[in-house]
């Protein structure tokens, strides 16, 4: 459904769920200038509809030991709609992949990788992502270190589309 089909206060409700996830309903309609039951009922509303998919801890990877990130893109040797979606699927198994996205152009994807040091990642690029079905390359990015990580939507971009389309 298109954000357009969101009156200002659904969208208000989710600016603030997505900036703060773990704040009250009483905090949250009190944020968004209704009361407490409405608010609750838009809650479970944009839930059942999609738009809100969970709610997560933004953990540290680092702190927690996960000292290498790195960003893989993968070249596939046949991009039929089976094979992309054997490949997804495979993904989803490993549990160093965090995000996988396919792109268009001259890479397939491009995989999010987190591992608690250098040689984890090797042996899991070597034995698991390059020795899978269908992969034909895969080059690899080093974090050095992150600038910006932003979750969500910019709700201000939205609200100023929406203000100069109506």
């Amino acid at each position: 459904m298109p954000a357009t089909r969101l009156d200002e206060i659904d969208r208000k409700i989710l600016a603030e769920l997505q900036a703060d996830g773990r704040m009250t309903n009483v905090e949250l309609a009190k944020r968004v200038g209704i009361s407490a039951p409405p608010c609750l009922r838009r809650v479970r509303t944009l839930e059942e509809q999609g738009y809100i998919r969970g709610y997560h801890a933004d953990v540290d990877a680092r702190e927690l030991g996960f000292e290498v990130q790195v960003f893989a893109s993968v070249g596939l040797q046949s991009q039929a709609e089976s094979d992309l979606n054997a490949f997804e699927a495979r993904c989803n198994e490993w549990p160093l992949v965090r995000e996988c996205h396919m792109l268009n152009g001259e890479v397939d994807f491009i995989l999010k990788c987190v591992a608690p040091d250098l040689s984890t990642f090797q042996r899991f690029l070597t034995e698991e992502l390059t020795a899978a079905d269908n992969v034909a390359s895969v080059k690899t990015s080093l974090v050095i270190r992150g600038a910006k990580d932003e979750p969500g939507v910019p709700f201000d971009v939205l609200e100023d589309r929406l203000s100069h389309s109506a």
